[in-house]
């Protein structure tokens, strides 16, 4: 039986398929700005001689959409990012009370990411909304698991921010970097896990859903955390999806495992994700945490490591690291997140650029870094929030 809810989904949706064709990759401006920035060099002259017309790449995974503008995990968000090129797109996976599936980046996170606060749900969050007192910041947290599928539905996405000096829940809900926008957050329209299979079919994009770790204690009222895992695959399995064209993923190795196990045909491309550590170093594997052949042996062909893991510092170039070149002679395909996370790079580029801060000096090391994981680390594909800058990259190197 259609609901309501479903066929607003629809409507949603058509509405922001209808023009322009998305036949018609359109990079925008963003990617050529980039370039131009670049040293003179080979990478530039290449990109900067690349005018298209360009098309959909694989190699462009849209991290969550396009949120680098769009409230991550909406329709919208995902309807940019394949009409910049992006040929993989994402939902991370969790789940509601009535245990039914959906898009959000964390169980706990809808406080931040939706309008939660501003209804009437607000009450039925395990943090109710606390203003701002003294030096003491505003709290919240309110999980998918606090509410049904079908009042998650009545929710509308926004850019995920917070202003934890908020002293009432419009102040906190006003935190957008000034670096992203929310002229694109009045409208952000929320899928369940099977409608996003549904929407990326029909932008003829490929899978890469995201096992997320739940914040409540598993078995959740029975549901298992097998249960979890199984019923994320079950999903394309009823949407008639071959395996071939998902990429599920998990930062729990015991996910993989079992999609490798319970599921082969699915558990032939499971990513298992990685991510900086205290204490890691790129260069001295006595710091990993990992044995990569011990990990193939057990099936793993996918490893997808933080971009800090798989760069470094050669002099003052940006090279490979010896992480990542002990992961590829272990014959593990390898996968980078996340580009253009970070906004402007002036400052050395934050987090995702640890490894190789004194190198980033301006948002156009974002393509410096681009083709180091293209070229030197070879990797299969790029998680970037504005997917069309690894689009244009891929189309003009030819990947």
């Amino acid at each position: 039986m259609t609901t309501c809810s479903s066929k607003l989904f629809a409507i949603a949706a058509a509405s922001v398929l209808a023009a322009p064709a998305l036949a018609d990759v359109q990079i925008g401006p963003r990617p050529m700005y980039l370039a131009d920035g670049l040293p003179e060099g080979d990478l530039k002259s290449k990109l900067m001689a690349c005018e298209g017309p360009f098309a959909k790449s694989d190699f462009s995974i849209g991290h969550r959409g396009a949120p680098l503008m769009f409230p991550e995990h909406t329709v919208e968000s995902n309807v940019a990012a394949a009409r910049m090129g992006a040929g993989i797109l994402e939902c991370d996976v969790t789940f509601t009370a009535d245990k039914e599936l959906v898009c959000r980046h964390a169980q706990n996170d809808l406080h931040t990411t939706t309008n939660i606060l501003a209804t009437d749900l607000g009450s039925k969050c395990t943090t109710p909304f606390t203003p701002a007192s003294g030096d003491t910041p505003a709290a919240a947290e309110c999980r998918t698991s606090d509410i049904t599928l079908a009042e998650y539905r009545t929710l509308n996405g926004k850019m995920d921010a917070a202003n934890k000096m908020g002293t009432s829940v419009e102040e906190y809900m006003n935190g957008t970097a000034n670096w992203r926008t929310d002229l694109y957050s009045t409208t952000g329209t929320l899928m369940t896990h099977a409608e996003s299979i549904e929407l990326f079919k029909s932008l003829g994009a490929k899978f890469t859903p995201e096992l997320k770790s739940p914040s409540v204690e598993m078995p959740f009222d029975g549901f298992s955390q097998e249960d979890y895992a199984q019923k994320m695959i079950d999903e394309y399995k009823a949407a008639g999806i071959p395996a071939s064209d998902v990429w599920a993923q998990s930062f729990n190795l015991d996910d993989v495992l079992y999609w490798i196990k319970a599921e082969p045909e699915f558990g032939e491309q499971a990513v298992f994700l990685v991510e900086w550590y205290d204490g890691f170093n790129e260069q001295d594997a006595e710091t990993w945490n990992w044995d990569f052949a011990d990990l193939k042996a057990q099936g793993v062909n996918y490893l997808a490591p933080s971009i800090n893991m798989m760069v470094t510092l050669d002099g003052d170039q940006i090279a490979a690291s010896n992480f990542a070149r002990a992961a590829k002679e272990a014959d593990l395909k390898l996968i980078a997140w996340t580009l253009e996370r970070s906004g402007p790079l002036a400052s050395g580029g934050g987090w995702y650029y640890r490894s190789v801060t004194p190198a980033i000096e301006q948002d156009s090391d974002y393509l410096q870094v681009l083709d180091v994981l293209a070229q030197d680390v070879g990797v299969e594909g790029v998680f970037s929030d504005w997917p069309a800058t690894v689009t244009y990259y891929a189309n003009c190197m030819g990947l």
